[in-house]
């Protein structure tokens, strides 16, 4: 099936933002394990057990539940046809947003390893923000199955 650019763009948007912020998780992780203190077993509950709680949770219930799947849905349609992931301008906002929250997490980190509040939250938040991300990049591929949304992505020749 052959769709057109912007469907295209704004698909592979979707998977390259969950694979950024998945990546970003991962080295806000390690960065975690080398300066939080505390013994391994309570850096990882604060930063990988309760944050795949909260990733299940906000990829599962979207997808599964319709009364949140269906306003995910028309979210993710309404920002293709907005141009998110389609133009310079938005690529560069989605890369500003994940590369600010990836900030906090790291300034969360060095805030607890100087003796401040420990991070476990901003580490389920991100998570759950993962799990958003994923689901709305589900979403995409479900949309194409549509017919009227068929319609519009299709290229024609």
């Amino acid at each position: 099936m052959a769709y057109t650019r912007a469907w295209t763009n704004f698909k592979r948007m979707q998977d390259v933002s969950v694979a950024a912020a998945s990546l970003i998780y991962a080295g806000a992780v390690l960065h975690a394990f080398q300066r939080l203190p505390g013994g391994l077993a309570l850096i990882a509950e604060r930063t990988l057990v309760w944050p795949a709680a909260f990733l299940f949770f906000s990829l599962a219930l979207p997808l599964s539940i319709g009364p949140f799947r269906r306003p995910l849905a028309r979210y993710v349609w309404m920002s293709f046809q907005a141009g998110f992931g389609q133009t310079a301008g938005s690529v560069l906002t989605g890369v500003g947003l994940l590369a600010g929250a990836a900030l906090f997490m790291y300034w969360q980190v060095a805030g607890a390893s100087n003796g401040g509040r420990y991070p476990a939250g901003v580490f389920s938040g991100y998570a759950a923000g993962i799990g958003i991300l994923a689901a709305q990049a589900a979403l995409v591929r479900v949309l194409e199955r549509a017919p009227e949304v068929r319609k519009a992505i299709e290229r024609r020749e």
